[in-house]
């Protein structure tokens, strides 16, 4: 979509007035842009039309923790009250924005702030429940891109088969998960001291240790990621001792996905979000070096 079709369907569909509309770089998965209307800030964002009933889950559970105080980039209802409105292609929502800056992977207190705000989510979502909500599931090995490189499949189907003995344990902690938290997807607003949370469109039902290995990764491993998993055991529901036991198989399985991921972008050169293929070799890098050391 661009900008000019961005601006009419906010007049159309939102009788909104635009003041300005400006592309937003960095999303893998969707497409966004800052706007302006005539008295706040908002963000417009669409992904494809086969994607509108996840996307969907992904603003009703913004929309819960955004009605119990907790910022996440509440969507803002078109006219005639729906949650995203549809074009020929895409499903654009119009959402709140989320005021303050993205957290520091390495800093000790932002770490805190991480931990504190992802537990107090999984804590806020425990009764939440959206039947477009992805179903945690097991990747496959067969997909040709997983051919990209010798070590892709192997290393995928290993860490599945662990994940496989380890979801029969009954040792999991299930709810909805934000799917993706990395430090980008957290703003620290200094007037409020509030940390909030952006970026649902990867929301899923599954195990809370998934969003707890995501942001383990994010943070450098487990060694340098203390201060985030001590915030965490403090604020949300996922005991210490599962949080021990189950780490090392759901870090490993979530490589996987970081593997499986940037493998398929590679075999289909999917560009969004980055400047060129190199951005996505990168990617499938970080996941080689864990299953090299691990």
């Amino acid at each position: 979509m661009g900008i000019d079709e961005v601006r009419t369907l906010l007049r159309t569909s939102w009788h909104a007035n635009v003041i300005s509309c400006t592309v937003l770089d960095g999303g893998m998965n969707s497409l966004a842009w800052l706007v302006t209307l005539d008295d706040r800030r908002c963000v417009a964002k669409a992904v494809t039309a086969a994607e509108r009933r996840p996307f969907e889950a992904g603003l009703a559970a913004a929309e819960h923790l955004s009605v119990g105080g907790i910022a996440a980039g509440r969507p803002i209802r078109a006219a005639d009250g729906a949650l995203s409105v549809r074009t020929d292609h895409s499903t654009v929502a119009l959402l709140e924005f989320v005021p303050g800056r993205p957290l520091v992977r390495d800093d000790p207190l932002d770490q805190h702030w991480w931990g504190d705000a992802l537990g107090a989510a999984h804590r806020a979502l425990a009764r939440f429940s959206h039947a477009g909500l992805s179903r945690f599931h097991l990747l496959r090995t067969d997909g040709p891109h997983l051919a990209v490189e010798d070590w892709v499949r192997p290393a995928v189907a290993d860490a599945m088969a662990a994940m496989a003995r380890l979801t029969v344990t009954d040792q999991l902690t299930y709810g909805t998960s934000h799917g993706d938290p990395s430090p980008d997807a957290f703003r620290f607003d200094l007037d409020t001291g509030r940390t909030g949370i952006i970026d649902w469109g990867s929301a899923g039902s599954g195990p809370l240790m998934y969003d707890i290995a995501s942001a383990v990764m994010y943070a450098g491993g487990p060694p340098a990621a203390g201060d985030l998993i001590e915030a965490y055991l403090a604020a949300g529901p996922v005991g210490r001792d599962e949080l021990e036991a189950t780490l090392p198989t759901m870090l490993r399985f979530r490589y996987a996905v970081q593997a499986f991921y940037f493998a398929h972008r590679i075999w289909v050169d999917d560009r969004r979000g980055i400047d060129g293929p190199e951005g996505n070799l990168t990617g499938l890098l970080h996941a080689r070096k864990f299953f090299e050391t691990a």
